[in-house]
């Protein structure tokens, strides 16, 4: 829990300085930026389940 809290909080710091700066923010559109990284992690996971079902 502490890695997601540290990870906000340096998200909220970039995008206060991209903002102060007047840069547009260096992120995705919202739903489809959190559902890629949603993907990224359930394939991951899905990798894991997979090698340790049928091939170990």
């Amino acid at each position: 829990m502490h890695e997601v809290i540290v990870a906000l909080l340096a998200g909220v710091i970039v995008g206060l300085m991209f903002s102060a700066l007047k840069l547009p923010i260096p992120a995705p559109p919202v739903l489809s930026g959190v559902m890629g990284i949603v993907g990224v992690y359930v394939g991951g996971q899905l990798y894991q389940w997979l090698i340790e079902r049928f091939f170990s």
